[in-house]
């Protein structure tokens, strides 16, 4: 079972926690031995969701969007995780972008998509006409027939 991620970066303190609950919860249904977890590692829904993969002795596998990921998007106090959290992974796969932007970010889920069973998505419901972010990952993987768990618990909410 390979699940991938997709969802908000801009979560409130109190929601990571929820978030973090509800991710666990959710991969309680999916554990096996051959579980998998695809992830970009954006800060929020993404590194979560990594984590917890970690934590439920699942495989991690790392789709990095561009070669300047980490330099340009990944804040200077969100590196040490980041940098963790790739050390874990089992597999590691790079876009072929020099420089990050919307179509670097359109691939990178492209390649989740194509790659998983099962979609996780941290969403709060607002759609969004920008390719490559949460709500155009969950159109595209309903169309492809992907299952798909949406994860927004009660009392969450997104940094304004």
């Amino acid at each position: 079972m390979r699940i991938g991620i997709t969802g908000h970066m801009n979560l409130t303190p109190e929601t990571i926690d929820l978030v973090q609950a509800a991710i666990s919860e959710a991969l309680q249904a999916h554990q096996s031995d051959d579980l998998v977890g695809l992830s970009c590692l954006a800060v929020g829904a993404d590194s979560i969701f990594a984590q917890a993969i970690l934590d439920a002795g699942a495989k991690l596998t790392v789709v990095v969007s561009s070669a300047d990921y980490r330099d340009k998007k990944v804040n200077p106090e969100d590196q040490p995780a980041y940098d963790f959290l790739l050390s874990q992974a089992a597999e590691v796969n790079a876009m072929p972008f020099d420089t990050g932007g919307r179509e670097a970010y359109a691939a990178a889920n492209e390649h989740i998509l194509t790659s998983i069973d099962h979609l996780f998505a941290v969403w709060d419901g607002q759609l969004s006409a920008a390719k490559g972010g949460t709500a155009d990952a969950v159109a595209q993987a309903q169309a492809r027939g992907i299952p798909v768990t949406i994860i927004w618990p009660t009392g969450a909410e997104r940094v304004a």
